[in-house]
């Protein structure tokens, strides 16, 4: 005789939490499909703004994005984005050395500081690869 309610209750609650699970197993975009979303996005932030010409050139882009864009080369794109920041982590790497061969501290410190930021490129770059 309790076990009705219960029943009710229990389908209630798999009605309420259904939304929920679509979006976690939603797939996320990547590769030129991710690239047009995230164009898609900018222009209707633009629009919700009022600016037309920030619009009128994300338009473009999407454009050109649909047009030309495939996975293959946006990965081969990322990719040499991804050994451009290893040759510049690398030619920073030596500049470091050389600065702590000679010991001017101040130079040193440019120096961390410029390959701290070659590496931060590289990072961003290696995570951009996946997406």
């Amino acid at each position: 005789m309790n076990f009705l309610p219960h029943a009710i209750l229990l389908a209630l609650c798999s009605v309420m939490a259904a939304p929920l699970w679509a979006d976690e197993q939603a797939p996320e975009l990547t590769g030129c499909a991710a690239k047009r979303q995230g164009i898609v996005n900018q222009i209707e932030l633009a629009k919700s703004q009022g600016n037309q010409d920030q619009q009128a050139g994300l338009e473009t882009a999407l454009n050109e994005v649909t047009t030309h864009c495939t996975d293959a080369s946006l990965r081969k794109e990322r990719e040499n984005k991804v050994l451009e920041a290893k040759h510049e982590v690398s030619r920073r790497q030596e500049d470091l050395e050389k600065a702590m061969k000679k010991g001017d501290p101040e130079r040193i410190n440019k120096r961390k500081d410029k390959l701290a930021a070659s590496r931060k490129e590289l990072q961003e770059a290696v995570e951009e690869l996946d997406k």
